[in-house]
């Protein structure tokens, strides 16, 4: 668990890095101009990051259903080797999807410059185009929301699994340790999988801050987010947002503020 997991914080700090420095640089210059071939590198990056985060959750799954339904055979299925297997086909395939996903889209012709958004992505970079699109990038599209939808399921599946395994066990602090392992990945794929949804799936607004808030809402609230998530797993983390929130709530009291 705590190998994928160094992987996923990795990735979080990558995928943060791809847009949000260079959208301050813009800010501090007033200015809103990104190169064609930077345009090129942040769509590749952003794409392979997106594809590797997937994959990572879903192996996660995979590892959490073994360790709690097959327990006595955890360290002889996900041993060292299987994991850094499954960690370089996740890199690897995050990297050659977006490699033939950012070819396909800078093949388009394009009638514009200006992107309607702080970072480069698809959805406005084929607003962009004088064409429909490819056959190849529509072939490409679809196999990323066929793969989504499949890593979905599976993690469904191993979830339905887990909890059915979990409601068995008769101790009830087995159950709270079973169930505090599980929930952090749990809460991390609703978040990743629903903003990613909710972003690609609304209709498009002309509005350009609407644009900027759900691509802020997509790009940054999940690495942002999921250290909190997993963090929050340490007992001296939990003890010191107790006593954080205790502070708190004893100033509204003295200043006569209402809860």
């Amino acid at each position: 668990m705590y190998f994928f997991l160094k992987n996923l914080s990795f990735l979080d700090i990558c995928f943060i890095s791809v847009t949000i420095p260079k959208s301050f640089i813009n800010s501090l210059m007033n200015s809103q101009a990104i190169s064609f071939q930077g345009c090129v590198s942040q769509l590749f990056f952003f794409l392979s990051f997106i594809e590797t985060e997937l994959v990572f959750l879903t192996i996660m799954a995979y590892d959490r259903y073994i360790a709690i339904c097959n327990p006595l055979h955890y360290t002889v299925i996900v041993n060292k080797t299987a994991c850094c297997k499954l960690a370089c086909g996740a890199w690897l395939g995050g990297g050659v999807y977006s490699a033939l996903n950012t070819a396909s889209t800078f093949s388009l012709p394009f009638c514009g410059s200006l992107i309607n958004q702080f970072f480069c992505d698809i959805p406005p970079l084929l607003k962009l185009s004088c064409s429909h699109p490819h056959i190849s990038e529509t072939v490409l599209i679809a196999f990323g929301i066929c793969e989504a939808l499949c890593c979905f399921a599976f993690i469904t599946v191993s979830y339905i699994h887990i909890f059915s395994a979990v409601l068995k066990i008769s101790s009830v602090e087995g159950r709270l340790k079973a169930f505090s392992t599980c929930l952090p990945h749990l809460t991390v794929v609703m978040l990743f999988l629903g903003t990613g949804i909710f972003s690609y799936m609304m209709p498009t607004s002309d509005s350009a801050f609407k644009q900027y808030l759900v691509a802020v809402f997509y790009s940054v609230m999940p690495p942002l987010i999921n250290p909190i998530i997993y963090s929050l797993r340490n007992q001296e983390i939990k003890m010191a947002l107790g006593r954080v929130l205790r502070k708190i709530l004893l100033q509204r009291k003295a200043m006569g503020i209402p809860f």
